[in-house]
């Protein structure tokens, strides 16, 4: 099966367990205060707050009002909102490095909020859509959240639209910004 032919579970849940797989990482390195460790922990926190981030953008954009739809408004509506802690505590930890006392408060509530809604999704909302959405439905899904993941955001923007038209309009943009400041900075790339 090719990446195109996935379903939007299958995408899913392969985005999460690769976060979880960075989050297994970074508690392993938790302690450890040399400069290479220090600076592994911010890169893999880059890592998780891009990947989060774009995977987010993709479900808002598209997951979450076709579950509106078909599942129900406030199975969607929860979810949005657990996205939107997870982005406000992403916010606080970018600007932390990874020796201030509040980097790892702050990355312990992210991997406690992360590992919540995943857990939510997985045991209530994909069951959920796999007996209300058709094979195609959730394959045709699963192609828009990875077109979508191509051209999101990379950076968290708490302030910024989470329904159409304005994620629609600006999310491209603001993705193509954090993508270009991404590279100049070399974000989310090991060193």
């Amino acid at each position: 099966m090719t990446t195109s032919q996935r379903d939007v579970i299958e995408v899913l849940t392969h985005d999460h367990r690769e976060v979880e797989r960075m989050f297994a990482e970074l508690e392993a390195l938790h302690g450890i205060e040399t400069h290479g460790a220090r600076q592994r922990r911010k890169d893999l926190t880059d890592q998780v707050t891009i990947e989060l981030v774009r995977h987010s953008v993709a479900e808002e954009a598209d997951v979450y009002p076709a579950v509106k739809k078909k599942v129900g408004e406030s199975e969607a509506e929860h979810a949005k909102e657990e996205h939107a802690e997870a982005e406000r505590t992403m916010k606080r930890l970018e600007g932390l490095k990874p020796d201030e006392p509040e980097f790892e408060a702050q990355l312990a509530l992210l991997m406690h909020e992360v590992r919540e809604h995943v857990a939510e999704e997985e045991s209530e909302m994909f069951p959920h859509m796999r007996s209300v959405f058709t094979e195609e439905e959730l394959v045709d899904l699963g192609r828009k959240v990875e077109s979508t993941k191509k051209i999101a955001p990379t950076r968290p923007h708490p302030s910024a639209p989470d329904e159409p038209p304005g994620d629609k309009l600006l999310g491209p943009v603001t993705g193509l910004l954090d993508r270009m400041r991404d590279a100049v900075t070399r974000r989310g790339t090991e060193r």
